[in-house]
């Protein structure tokens, strides 16, 4: 038992270490960054903003895109920036730059072990669902809920840029010896990809409160001060499952967390099934938004 320990503990080292000497990741469109960089600034008027999102024909298409799905529930059409902006402000816009442009830091090509628009419509419908729950269940910052969703599974998507051999490993053990993802992620890294996304958020300086749901959307009891939203990230998390909407491979088998049902406070197993087929209209119209992913 000793020796496994030993094992793991090593080998998790080696994986820190690799993810430590990630310091490069491929640069964010300058427009995207221009804006990121205004939208911190107090001193930045609209028209600036304007200014600048103006120059990507793409990225204005994305935040409309997005602007007008389900996720805001708004009951005019958006359909221009200046628009956007007004109905949404300058927080919410930085919320959908900033899972844009972490997109396109991590973007990749589908192999036959991850098919990237799989898995990032995945990332945008935990991310809705959650901001939505979030509204919902009373979470006083619904924003950062999306953010915190869309970015959950983060971890995935760095194992299969940074430590590709390894994630090929992970994926043949869950088919060779039929064990979970979290099962051949330890045996293999040492850590599970949570762990992984937190380590590197943490190194790029994201808000705790991220870090911490993110570190813990599979077990939120773990969170000791921010499981209310850990809860609502992986009930989104299991409901796509449920549901079979937006549904990802690495969460086959996931099943709703006991603590987590009592965190949101469902008195038995049928008031959550009911509370979640509740929201298969919202999930089905969220897929067909997410067509600005393709």
């Amino acid at each position: 038992m000793d020796t496994l320990i030993t094992t793991q503990q090593q080998k998790r080292a080696k994986t820190e270490l690799v993810l430590m000497n990630i310091y490069n990741l491929p640069s964010v469109p300058k427009i995207m960054m221009d804006a990121l960089t205004l939208l911190d600034s107090k001193s930045t008027n609209t028209s600036e903003i304007i200014k600048v999102i103006s120059k990507d024909q793409g990225l204005i298409t994305k935040i409309l895109t997005i602007a007008n799905s389900p996720l805001y529930g708004l009951q005019r059409k958006v359909t221009s920036i200046d628009f956007a902006i007004l109905i949404l402000g300058f927080g919410e816009l930085r919320n959908l730059i900033s899972i844009l442009s972490m997109m396109e830091s991590f973007k990749n090509k589908t192999d036959k072990y991850l098919d990237q628009k799989t898995f990032w419509i995945h990332s945008f419908i935990v991310g809705s669902a959650t901001k939505r729950l979030a509204e919902d269940l009373g979470f006083h910052n619904s924003g950062e809920a999306f953010v915190a969703g869309f970015l959950h599974d983060l971890g995935i998507s760095v194992l299969h840029r940074f430590l590709h051999t390894n994630f090929i490993t992970i994926k043949d053990l869950v088919a060779d010896k039929n064990i979970s993802y979290k099962e051949a992620e330890l045996e293999v890294l040492g850590m599970t990809h949570e762990e992984v996304g937190n380590c590197l958020l943490e190194r790029w300086n994201f808000p705790e409160v991220l870090c911490d749901v993110i570190l813990h959307h599979h077990n939120p009891s773990n969170s000791k001060d921010n499981n209310f939203l850990a809860s609502i990230i992986h009930l989104s998390d299991y409901m796509t499952q449920r549901l079979e909407i937006g549904k990802f491979a690495w969460d086959d088998n996931l099943t709703l967390n006991e603590e987590a049902k009592q965190i949101l406070r469902f008195r038995s197993d049928e008031e959550a099934d009911n509370f979640i087929l509740g929201y298969k209209t919202l999930f089905s119209n969220q897929i067909e938004s997410a067509r600005f992913l393709s």
